[in-house]
């Protein structure tokens, strides 16, 4: 059974979220503060983190980069009342995968639970294959067909993190801030340069397409399965 940590000083909504996850098969384990969660971790496996930020003591970001330095590979979430884009900012430096806005719609949580563990799973096997396309996280190759498809590391980073969530959208600003650092004096077009120099290099890759969502910024669509 997945076990999921739950860091949240709200003891109402602590006890909510967790009661909710159990009832949908995860094993969940409530603490209040990042200390109680510490301790939780010591001799105890967990394979996905819920986190608030604003909490008594050690704050979610501090408890961000103390978890990735134990374990560079469970998912975390951050699910805060926090909307501000230096939040998001900060806690995508701290090594988090994705992040929430209070109130929480249990059911989008539930969603997104299930798409980080499926990227950690793929994070975890270090390949990714759509179709006849293979990406190696280990080596960041991309191979079409057996042949090599040069690409940047960025591309590559790119690439595999839309292919890890079809159909899922990505704006401008999200990949920025995951795949750029923070003093890059790259704007968000940038982003659209990248796409269209990946679209070229796998113009013969039929497995799947890199569409553009206006207004927002890009998904992967997989072919032949209906998703189109």
């Amino acid at each position: 059974m997945i076990r999921i940590l739950l860091v949240e000083d709200d003891r109402e909504l602590n006890r909510t979220v967790c009661t909710y996850l159990r009832q949908n098969g995860y094993d969940a384990v409530g603490c209040l503060c990042a200390d109680e969660a510490y301790d939780a971790m010591d001799g105890t496996p967990f394979d996905f983190i819920i986190s608030d930020i604003m909490m008594p003591g050690t704050d979610g970001f501090e408890f961000a980069r103390t978890v990735r330095k134990w374990n560079p590979e469970i998912p975390i979430l951050f699910l805060t009342a926090r909307d501000d884009f230096s939040a998001k900012r900060r806690g995508f430096q701290a090594g988090i995968d994705d992040y929430m806005i209070k109130p929480v719609d249990l059911e989008e949580l539930l969603l997104r639970i299930g798409a980080l563990l499926r990227r950690a799973k793929i994070s975890a096997n270090k390949k990714l294959t759509i179709g006849e396309l293979t990406l190696d996280a280990e080596e960041h190759g991309a191979y079409l067909k057996g042949k090599e498809i040069p690409l940047t590391v960025r591309e590559f980073d790119l690439l595999f993190k839309l292919l890890s969530y079809p159909k899922k959208t990505f704006t401008r600003s999200q990949l920025m801030d995951e795949f750029w650092d923070c003093a890059s004096a790259s704007g968000p077009r940038t982003v659209d340069v990248y796409m269209t120099k990946l679209r070229d290099k796998l113009s013969e890759c039929r497995d799947f397409e890199i569409v553009t969502v206006h207004g927002l910024g890009y998904k992967a669509v997989l072919r032949g399965n209906g998703d189109e």
